[in-house]
């Protein structure tokens, strides 16, 4: 039996990770979630899973939560706030943390659990754009056991050999191309926000799902890529495959190439997480290779596609470009998202606030943090100036 502690417990990772530990009473038992200000969401979870805490990092929602739950006689006790959520991951009984809060924002408790030495089950990659360098220290210093979610790196983690990379050639990440694989720039122009969210083959949340579409999902990945696997930026490659039945693939110095593949379903990931190093029942269908049929591959276009073109750019700029980055591109995906700019704009965007920050060496989490608030500023400036041409 292992404790878990679920971060982003509402969104879609935070609820295909429910729907693998409710197939697994015995083995994992769910210590405590946590969420920003969803409380119906909580309320349900928490009256099935009987977790021993509840956070909500809004107070307004938590004290809401608190009253709901005493009036059902559920004694699950809610904490609030920010610091709350690294409470939860620190504590002693608790075995692994999974790390789903979407964006920047859940940097602070993913490293916290890092530093903790517990298993986190990383799904926020942001945590690594961001602060690659502190998190990766931040994990050798404390013998956590760091294990990727996305389906792309946990396919590249299957496939890669145990102890070192002694061998291996090249990392491909693969991407579905999103929605618009096929549309023309001047079709790009007019995008709506329900036309971004509706991915193909996954089911993910607004913001995923705009990323899938504008391929920064997949140049975000790139980055994540860099940091858990010691590979060179060069040595990590970006692929379309629209079937999304190949999670990635690791080729060899011997010409070998090997793939995960499987039905798109965050379950299979989450599965492979929670068991390791065992294999546990995931509830997705095994794949049916006869059904498939066929298996498609092509060379991403960066005109059409030139948020994966800038985050090659900032991995090349380092330092804290790779954190501006990111910043931008939440703060331009938010305003998209409430139809403030267009889909096209979106590089642009995240284009100015490159050339505009001052690149520095941002070595602690403060310094992160600060760097990420003054991107998003230069951010908003920029959208409020579109805005009033």
């Amino acid at each position: 039996m292992i404790n878990i502690t679920l971060f982003g417990s509402p969104g879609e990772f935070g609820t295909s990770t429910l729907a693998v530990i409710r197939r697994h009473p015995r083995r994992v038992r769910l210590f405590a979630l946590a969420a920003n200000s969803s409380v119906d969401s909580i309320y349900a979870q928490v009256l099935e899973f009987r977790p021993a805490f509840a956070v909500l990092v809004d107070a307004t929602a938590a004290a809401t939560l608190r009253s709901q739950l005493a009036s059902a006689g559920v004694e699950t006790e809610v904490l609030d706030g920010e610091a709350a959520l690294e409470t939860v991951v620190s504590h002693p009984d608790v075995d692994a943390v999974m790390a789903a809060i979407v964006g920047a924002a859940g940097l602070r408790s993913a490293w916290a659990a890092a530093a903790a030495g517990k298993r986190v089950m990383l799904a926020n990659k942001e945590s690594l754009v961001v602060a690659g360098q502190l998190f990766m220290d931040a994990v050798a210093a404390s013998g956590a056991t760091l294990l990727p979610v996305d389906s792309e790196h946990n396919a590249v983690f299957q496939c890669l050999p145990c102890g070192d990379r002694q061998g291996v050639r090249r990392i491909l990440l693969t991407a579905s191309g999103g929605p618009f694989r096929q549309h023309t720039l001047d079709e790009l122009t007019d995008i709506t926000p329900e036309q971004a969210i509706a991915h193909p083959n996954w089911s993910m949340g607004p913001k995923i799902s705009v990323d899938s579409a504008s391929l920064m999902n997949k140049g975000l990945e790139l980055i994540e890529a860099y940091w858990l696997f010691d590979l060179g930026i060069s040595d990590i490659d970006v692929v379309i495959h629209p079937q999304s039945v190949i999670h990635s693939m690791v080729t060899y110095n011997d010409g070998s190439v090997l793939a995960q593949m499987g039905n798109p379903d965050m379950r299979t990931p989450i599965a492979h997480c929670l068991g390791w190093p065992e294999r546990i029942a995931s509830g997705v269908e095994p794949l049916d290779i006869f059904d498939v049929a066929k298996l498609e591959f092509e060379k991403p276009d960066l005109q059409r596609f030139p948020c994966l073109g800038l985050c090659y750019q900032a991995m090349q700029e380092g330092g804290s470009a790779s954190i501006a980055l990111n910043a931008a591109n939440e703060v331009a995906v938010e305003a998209f998202l409430q139809n403030r700019i267009a889909f096209t704009a979106i590089a642009g965007l995240i284009e100015n606030v490159l050339d505009k920050i001052t690149k520095t060496d941002a070595n602690t989490l403060d310094e992160i943090l600060a760097a990420d608030r003054d991107a998003r500023e230069i951010a908003r400036l920029q959208i409020n100036n579109l805005q009033t041409v």
